[in-house]
């Protein structure tokens, strides 16, 4: 299954930015929506990508603890998480019309975190 979220996130992250937009559209509708409610569409996009960065990678947390059980420790996950994150920001630098920001490393490295809390919860809970 880590395989396969890894050749999905693959997939929308390295996209060309025509298509991806079509990928990932929801992060304007939802803006779109939110403006409708007086959220600034421009803000509200903001927000909205920073938050889809997180779940993103929820589940990179969730299968890296899986992997290796021991992982209980905070600091590799983060150093992991926040490598993985930097490396896909440096790739994008290659493919057309692709934006790379330190904002979402940060969202990136939060979500596998909020993965691995959630694995270690449900281990706990077991």
């Amino acid at each position: 299954m880590f395989a396969a979220y890894l050749v999905a996130l693959a997939f929308v992250v390295f996209l060309p930015a025509r298509e991806a937009s079509t990928v990932t559209g929801f992060v304007g509708v939802i803006a779109g929506w939110l403006s409708v409610a007086g959220i600034p569409q421009d803000a509200a996009g903001i927000a909205v990508e920073f938050i889809a960065n997180i779940v993103m990678f929820v589940p990179f947390g969730v299968f890296v603890r899986l992997l290796n059980p021991t992982l209980w420790n905070w600091w590799p996950m983060t150093l992991l998480a926040a490598a993985s994150s930097g490396t896909i920001e440096v790739v994008q630098l290659l493919v057309p019309g692709r934006v790379t920001a330190l904002s979402d490393v940060v969202a990136n490295t939060l979500g596998a975190l909020a993965g691995l809390m959630v694995a270690k919860r449900l281990a706990s809970a077991a």
